[in-house]
């Protein structure tokens, strides 16, 4: 019986040692190889975090995108969440620029968008000229995420709450949650049309 049971703890040390290994090497993948990069909207939005300048030319002609938008600035006060340095986002700029046809827009924004954050945004996806779309914050978690949604919601249709949970695959506990300003944004979100008809 001592021996069958030192087996089964081996066995389930080894799955959990095993489990840990892939979701490390997927995170590493995702993060550091990947930027977080996802689609929104096939052939019309995508999300990331901070894209190398010496990769963007490798994206631009693999999604056909004519438009990147950078939620990124410096001096925000929070050097966890918003860690943008200026000299990145000057070489960004700079390696944008030299694509070309490809549009550059800066919008820096907080966690939670402002009224003038949501007028810059809809301003750029407002107009079909310049899609494909990527939407980027520094992370590609957090202000990515959000506008993501705010996109699915205002142009896409989708239900807010239904655009909240689709930024993470378990929105319980993290910051898309309700009870929290990211999640309570979204859960209290109206879109513009909404908003117009009251």
């Amino acid at each position: 019986m001592f021996f069958k049971n030192k087996i089964i703890v081996r066995v389930f040390l080894l799955l959990v040692a095993i489990a840990i290994g892939l979701f490390g090497k997927l995170y590493v993948y995702d993060y550091k190889i990947n930027h977080n990069f996802d689609t929104v909207t096939e052939g019309k939005v995508y999300k990331s975090g901070v894209l190398p300048p010496d990769e963007i030319a490798d994206y631009v002609a693999k999604y056909k995108i004519k438009s990147i938008l950078d939620l990124r600035y410096p001096g925000t006060g929070d050097d966890v969440n918003n860690p943008e340095i200026p000299a990145e986002l000057k070489a960004e700029k700079l390696a944008a620029a030299k694509i070309k046809g490809l549009n550059h827009f800066n919008i820096g924004s907080e966690q939670v968008p402002k009224t003038e954050n949501l007028k810059a945004f809809f301003k750029v996806m407002d107009d079909p000229a310049n899609y494909p779309v990527l939407i980027h914050c520094f992370h590609g978690v957090g202000r990515a995420e959000i506008y993501s949604a705010i996109y699915r919601i205002e142009y896409e249709n989708w239900d807010r709450d239904q655009a909240r949970t689709s930024t993470r695959l378990v929105t319980k506990y993290c910051a898309f949650d309700l009870g929290k300003p990211k999640g309570d944004f979204l859960h209290t979100y109206v879109k513009r049309n909404e908003k117009a008809g009251k």
